[in-house]
């Protein structure tokens, strides 16, 4: 009866540990530490990859399972090919090799673990396959052999521990990763030695790549295909497409600002071609750190090509891998891998973006073409601190705002012209001003909005889609609705796939008395940012709340403060729709809420010619302090102001 409570099943196990793990931690255990978490993350991308999942990774020990054998040879060849290229570039004592053992056999799974005999001739295998190699045993051999295009020795049986009966051993001689990893060593002893080396030999050289690059190519593993009818939204009448964030494979975690900033660049170069549709950035990058297939990816987004890639930053050394793929047919429209300096990063998206394009048959107007094709910054350094800020600034907390703007600030002192920094430092101060979160960046509250203006005149010398969009929502302050309407129209016209350009008009739409105009661009704002952030449920909350659906708003209000608890302004909003709907004790518990987290706010601070000026029309000024006075918002004198400068 016992042996019925477990479930049985036949599996394809990988057993992989390090060679000379012990000495490897006695001469260095942080470095140590640090390359073994880079490379088991790279491991554990690649078997969710080839659709395995990690069992377990005790120490330097890590265990796969994997449905086919197939896919499990894949990944311990991939595998190896990938480590090979990392300890490419490491120093000889500093090079971390895995020994892999492939099994195909019965195991016993219980809460996620697997034991057995299975596993354990994957561990004997692991343990008799050299650093960098793979052993599989003879049952794996019958089912692959003429499967995958690889080459095997017979190692003969061995009789191994704790194992009754021996099993066939078989080494794999050929595969991707040890050609590459051989090509590698060639290509290197050629720049050192290229006059010894005859033009035969260059031959060899060269056809020995071209096999390793066919045969990874070929061999990657194939893409389920998404369904146009799950899709949760119909594909757009153009190419669509979802940018993934690019991983980051190098040995050191805190690059991942830079390989996200690679990714937002070649979100928003591509946005800017009107003849695609590009997923905003900030859906793409729900997905980062996930274990997610193309497949879903293009369903959930309602797209139909997925780019995928790698980032490894090395000293200067940069490497780029990306991959286009067809969701709707699995197919690989192209992979390639780009190799530079630090200080190519810039021609490097250039070649990506370009690839993208004419895979997709995509023709940009002349106008789009020089919007695409204009540098930022030719400062790397400079560029460098702009990702650092804007992965600070992104996190949306008063903390992370005032290290955004030291980076902003490094920013524009190595680049005096650098626009992008200069947009990004206004909004920061603006978005401080507005969120009363001046405090962080150490300035006085009306000091922060003087700040924003004196940035934006800075950026507005090389004006961009982003310049634009701050703008916008300045103007707006400055009770300028038209200009702040042309400001949003200028944004969409330079950049027809940007989310917050779309909401940015809406936003003005709304201040302007125009509600009802506002909603389209809402909606195209959340098609192409499905997991839009808080803010943009905000600004539905104010186009609902000045047509007088006051139910709508409030529902909207509310999940805006689910999403983001830590913005509190649309606590003062919900407050006055609770009371316009009549519900008094709601209203109350939300001005409560708002007095534990900003207890300066009141009536008279609303209706300030500060304030009030964000509206138009005097029709939707009265009704927002309608709504403030039933909810009981305290009345107090205009000195408000002067206790804001002097917190």
């Amino acid at each position: 009866m016992a042996d019925q409570s477990f479930k049985r099943k036949l599996s394809a196990i990988i057993s992989a540990d390090v060679k000379g793990y012990s000495k490897l931690m006695g001469d260095d255990e942080e470095t140590t530490v640090r390359t073994l978490k880079a490379y088991r993350s790279a491991i554990n991308d690649l078997s969710e990859q080839y659709r395995g999942r990690i069992v377990d990774s005790p120490g330097d020990n890590i265990l796969a399972e994997f449905n086919s054998v197939v896919d499990a040879i894949n990944c311990a060849v991939e595998i190896q090919r990938e480590l090979a290229e990392r300890n490419a570039e490491l120093p000889e004592n500093r090079k971390m090799e895995f020994r892999i053992g492939v099994n195909l056999g019965d195991v016993i799974e219980e809460e996620g673990r697997i034991y057995g005999d299975g596993v354990n001739i994957a561990a004997r295998l692991e343990s008799l396959a050299e650093p960098g190699g793979i052993c599989i045993s003879g049952r794996t051999y019958d089912q692959v052999e003429n499967k995958l295009g690889l080459k095997y020795e017979n190692l003969g049986e061995h009789q191994v521990k704790n194992i009754a009966r021996p099993i066939r051993v078989y080494r794999v001689l050929s595969y991707p990763g040890a050609a590459a990893y051989r090509v590698v060593q060639a290509k290197e002893t050629l720049e050192w030695k290229w006059f010894k080396i005859a033009i035969p030999t260059a031959v060899v050289v060269t056809l020995l790549a071209a096999l390793g690059i066919w045969q990874f190519y070929t061999q990657r593993p194939s893409v389920e295909t998404a369904s146009v009818e799950k899709m949760a939204f119909p594909l757009p009448d153009k190419p669509s497409i979802a940018v993934l964030p690019f991983a980051n494979v190098g040995a050191d975690p805190d690059q991942d600002y830079f390989s996200d900033g690679i990714t937002d660049d070649l979100i928003n170069d591509l946005s800017k071609a009107s003849g695609l549709f590009v997923i905003a950035r900030n859906s793409v990058f729900t997905y980062k750190g996930r274990p997610v297939k193309i497949q879903q990816v293009a369903e959930e987004l309602g797209v139909r090509y997925v780019l995928e890639g790698s980032v490894r930053r090395g000293g200067d050394k940069l490497r780029v891998n990306a991959q286009l793929i067809d969701a709707t047919t699995g197919h690989h429209l192209w992979a390639n891998r780009y190799d530079g300096r630090i200080d190519d990063v810039f021609a490097l998206q250039d070649k990506i973006r370009q690839k993208i394009i004419a895979a997709l048959a995509v023709k940009l107007t002349i106008g789009e073409k020089e919007t695409v094709d204009r540098k930022h910054t030719d400062n790397i350094a400079a560029y460098d601190r702009f990702l650092q800020g804007r992965a600070h600034y992104l996190q949306r907390t008063p903390e992370d705002f005032a290290k955004a703007v030291k980076y902003f600030k490094e920013a524009v002192e190595l680049d005096p012209e650098y626009s992008r920094a200069y947009a990004m430092l206004a909004l920061t101060y603006w978005e401080s001003h507005h969120n009363f979160w001046n405090q962080s960046l150490g300035v006085p509250w009306y000091g922060a909005r003087i700040r924003a203006q004196t940035y934006l005149q800075k950026a507005m010398k090389n004006p961009t889609a982003l310049v634009y969009q701050v703008e916008s929502r300045i103007l707006i302050g400055l009770h300028e609705h038209e200009e702040a309407l042309d400001s949003a129209e200028r944004a969409i016209t330079m950049d027809p796939n940007d989310a917050d350009s779309y909401l940015y008009m809406a936003y003005a739409l709304i201040h302007g008395g125009r509600p009802e105009e506002s909603f389209d661009f809402i909606n195209t704002a959340i098609r192409i940012d499905p997991n839009y952030p808080a803010y943009y449920l905000f600004v539905l909350g104010l186009a609902h709340f000045n047509m007088d659906q006051f139910e709508a708003a409030a529902d909207a209000f509310e999940r805006a403060l689910q999403r983001n608890p830590v913005n509190y302004v649309p606590l003062i909003y919900l407050a006055a729709a609770y009371a316009l709907l009549d519900r008094m004790q709601e209203a109350a518990t939300a001005i409560q809420k708002l007095n534990e987290s900003l207890p300066v706010v009141s009536v008279d601070f609303e209706s300030h010619p500060v304030m009030a000026g964000r509206y138009k029309r005097s029709a939707d000024r009265d009704r927002l302090l309608d709504g403030f006075r039933k909810a009981g918002l305290p009345e107090t004198p205009y000195d408000i102001l002067h206790r804001l400068e002097n917190d």
